[in-house]
């Protein structure tokens, strides 16, 4: 069973149906209920809207504790804002994170959104990036060095230990959009979004056995 966490925030159901697609053989269960939530064999952890909402949503509905149990003991995947929610703290809100990886989620800095040629990038970061694997990861098996994937934010982090960076991304500079430690590994971009690119991340992610 694969379990989609629904803690009131989050793009659940694309997440859902892409996983079923690229896995038909497998239960995909979006739930707010802690014992399935603990009883699946693998995690998924979405995320959209706003930092401090989503981290009061975890709070309320009572699911932080087991969030914390099962990312540290199974395959875990987080998207988007729940990649940001692995950190230890936002600039947005500011609000605190789970505390799974060292480091802070910041904001995009505007005074630093001008190209060379004089042209502006707009914040939030939307639409189709590249993305450099700069490690080896299982996630990364068949999905070529710079494929595209979606975006759509406006804060990314910054991780202290520079070994849990597995993909990089410019906009205009470079920026973590990947993080891997142990079984856990998560993404700024939406997977659910990037057509074939994504759905091999998550047929990989069906297959990894948590680990490196």
């Amino acid at each position: 069973m694969i379990a989609v966490i629904d803690y009131g925030m989050g793009n659940l159901r694309s997440v859902a149906k892409a996983l079923a697609h690229v896995a038909p053989d497998r239960r995909i269960v979006v739930t707010g209920d802690p014992a399935v939530i603990g009883d699946a064999e693998r995690v998924v952890l979405p995320g959209q809207a706003a930092m401090p909402d989503c981290i009061r949503c975890l709070d309320e509905s009572g699911l932080r504790a087991v969030v914390l149990a099962v990312a540290r003991d199974r395959p875990f995947l987080g998207v988007c804002l729940g990649l940001q929610m692995l950190f230890d703290r936002s600039e947005e809100g500011p609000t605190s994170g789970l505390g799974l990886m060292p480091g802070r989620v910041v904001r995009f800095r505007e005074d630093a959104m001008t190209l060379a040629g004089g042209e502006r990038l707009k914040v939030p970061h939307m639409g189709w990036n590249r993305v450099r694997q700069v490690r080896r990861h299982p996630l990364w098996h068949g999905i070529a060095d710079d494929e595209r994937f979606y975006f759509a934010h406006s804060y990314h982090p910054v991780p202290v230990d520079p070994s849990v960076v597995a993909g990089t991304t410019d906009y205009p500079a470079a920026f973590t959009c990947a993080v891997a430690q142990a079984n856990i590994f998560a993404t700024q971009f939406h997977p659910e979004k990037s057509q074939l690119a994504g759905l091999r991340l998550l047929a990989n992610f069906v297959a990894w056995n948590g680990r490196d």
